[in-house]
């Protein structure tokens, strides 16, 4: 089952996370499929291709409960 979810990127206590489609059995900083997007909790600054993540949601990806409420946030939930 292919996963929207966070790859974290960074170095020690400056986070960065990229917001990546892979499989749900690979390793959290595994090779992803596609990259969607990114996240910094420092600054809250939220960068997404919407177009890529409503195609992906429509085929079928799940995304994780953290993904899920970026995503609420961004407005991309509701046009699904």
């Amino acid at each position: 089952m292919l996963k929207i979810r966070l790859k974290r990127q960074g170095r020690k206590r400056l986070p960065f996370y990229r917001l990546v489609i892979m499989e749900n059995l690979s390793k959290r900083d595994g090779r992803a499929i596609e990259e969607l997007g990114f996240y910094d909790p420092i600054t809250k600054k939220v960068k997404l291709n919407i177009s890529r993540i409503v195609y992906r949601l429509n085929t079928g990806a799940q995304p994780t409960d953290t993904v899920r409420n970026l995503l609420i946030k961004s407005k991309i939930l509701e046009k699904i």
